[in-house]
């Protein structure tokens, strides 16, 4: 990796266990975005909530593509975006509204993940939003809420309407902006926005050939699937495979 991100010093033993650990759970997120194809360069954002009182979070540095990211080159701020350590990088002021917003707002947003996936940013941007066509639509729509867009996230004002758009629910459609997931483990966060962008898919398939002849699922099915999935759908259980997944095919995330 080119302008020293490789030399980066190491902080394993420099700041606490648990701020380590959401270290490295918050950049296996960056590493799984990248490795399912749905990063956008060095844009968009994840971010993560340290435990302790002070609601110091951690978030991109800006200039690192997702698959670059390591729980070292983290960069730790506060709510009002201010740099909390020595690090060369700064972060994107766009990420610092939106997911500060979240933070600040959900005792349970410990973790914050947005997209500008192709399939995402389709589905933001059709008027209707994600319809039930599909089982993992029908397991993502009782979680899911809406923010209409207005413009790049610069305003500071726009965290106000954002909180108040998601509410409680744990994913969200910006419209024609993308995709938004909450959780209070990475886990969660993950299994969340990894059935969104799954529905947002097969929503576009299912579309591409016209929506008179798209198949619905009947009310009575949507229901079902709302009472079957309330106690969660299984966030813990796959994300060890995912870790082992990044073993495999891009480690190195918890360096």
């Amino acid at each position: 990796m080119a302008d020293g991100f490789a030399n980066l010093p190491s902080l394993k033993g420099q700041v606490s266990a648990e701020e380590w650990q959401v270290r490295v759970d918050l950049a296996a997120l960056y590493r799984l975005v990248a490795l399912h194809g749905w990063d956008d360069l060095i844009y968009t954002h994840i971010s993560a909530r340290i435990p302790g009182p002070e609601h110091h979070f951690l978030i991109n540095p800006y200039g690192m593509l997702f698959e670059e990211i390591t729980a070292s080159s983290l960069v730790k701020i506060d709510l009002e975006g201010n740099i909390l350590q020595e690090t060369p990088y700064f972060i994107n002021p766009a990420g610092f509204t939106i997911h500060s917003a979240i933070h600040a707002a959900r005792d349970d947003a410990h973790f914050v993940m947005h997209l500008h996936s192709d399939d995402g940013v389709a589905v933001a941007a059709q008027s209707d939003g994600l319809l039930p066509l599909s089982q993992h639509a029908l397991i993502v729509l009782p979680r899911l809420a809406y923010h209409d867009y207005e413009g790049i996230a610069l305003n500071l004002d726009e965290r106000e309407r954002l909180v108040a758009d998601i509410g409680d629910k744990e994913l969200m459609l910006l419209r024609n902006h993308g995709t938004l997931s909450v959780g209070a483990t990475a886990a969660n966060c993950w299994i969340g926005m990894y059935y969104l962008e799954r529905a947002c898919t097969m929503q576009v398939k299912a579309l591409a050939g016209g929506r008179d002849r798209v198949l619905l699922a009947p009310e009575a099915s949507q229901a079902e699937v709302k009472n079957q999935v309330m106690r969660g759908i299984g966030g813990g259980l796959a994300w060890p495979g995912c870790l082992r997944k990044l073993d495999r095919e891009l480690p190195g995330y918890d360096a």
